[in-house]
């Protein structure tokens, strides 16, 4: 088993189905942490949960949508009555609506800005309420993209969520740190994932423009957000990592 890093120590992670999200879960149990895994789908929930348990680690499923800000407050209260003090909040959970500019409907805009950022917010908000309470500081994750740095085209919603979601980091270290809490983001490139994974090019087009010859792993990004969340970085607050092989300094565009 790796290093024990996390013993003890209470993590919840949301969005964490499949992808990133599942390897920042996986990673953070397999390392002593006691993981609430959130997704919206509940089959998901439960067989990601299951496998990280059969793997050693101490893993719970909480189904539900981020985009209810109720239902973030719950999961909060009921991981806390569960398990104990809350240590790590990873607010995982996005979606992307691809549409060209000119023709981009209310509904998915809402449906982006709804869960892209309203999620976020209220994660951070109640993780954060959460660990004032407690009185011994903790650490607040959020998932930001290299399309909040760079265009990409028919990702303009997508894209101004995870700028804001930027500044919202930059923006709570003023009514964090006080209470000894640090809030980062960390903004991943192309990553291969089951998602991006089901485009048989999408490997080879970021391979040919990525500047270190290949797109990420989920684990290159877990192991940036371990990191955050771990006391070796508790002096590390309103920053975002981008973890991308270099691509936003040269930024070709795949299409």
């Amino acid at each position: 088993m790796p290093e024990q890093k996390f013993h003890r120590k209470l993590a919840i992670v949301t969005g964490a189905g499949q992808g990133i999200g599942y390897e920042i879960c996986r990673q953070l149990a397999l390392h002593g942490a006691t993981v609430v895994l959130n997704d919206i789908d509940e089959t998901l929930t439960a067989r990601a949960s299951q496998k990280i348990r059969k793997e050693g680690g101490d893993c719970h499923p909480h189904a539900g949508d981020c985009s209810n800000v109720e239902f973030i407050r719950e999961m909060v209260q009921t991981a806390t009555t569960r398990f104990g003090e809350l240590h790590v909040a990873v607010a995982n959970a996005g979606i992307t609506l691809f549409g060209d500019f000119f023709n981009y409907e209310r509904d998915p805009f809402f449906k982006v800005m709804e869960l892209n950022l309203g999620g976020t917010f209220f994660l951070a908000q109640a993780a954060a309420l959460q660990m004032r309470k407690q009185e011994k500081g903790g650490s607040i994750l959020l998932m930001s993209s290299v399309t909040g740095h760079q265009a990409h085209k028919n990702l303009a919603a997508y894209g101004m969520t995870k700028a804001a979601i930027e500044m919202l980091a930059r923006n709570l270290v003023v009514e964090l740190s006080p209470h000894h809490i640090n809030i980062n983001a960390i903004a991943p490139g192309a990553t291969l994932t089951e998602r991006t994974l089901g485009d048989a090019e999408y490997e080879r087009t970021w391979s040919r423009i990525t500047p270190m010859g290949r797109p990420a792993t989920v684990e290159d990004i877990a192991a940036a957000a371990l990191f955050l969340v771990s006391e070796e970085a508790r002096h590390i607050t309103g920053q975002t990592i981008i973890i991308d092989g270099g691509w936003t300094t040269v930024s070709p565009s795949p299409y």
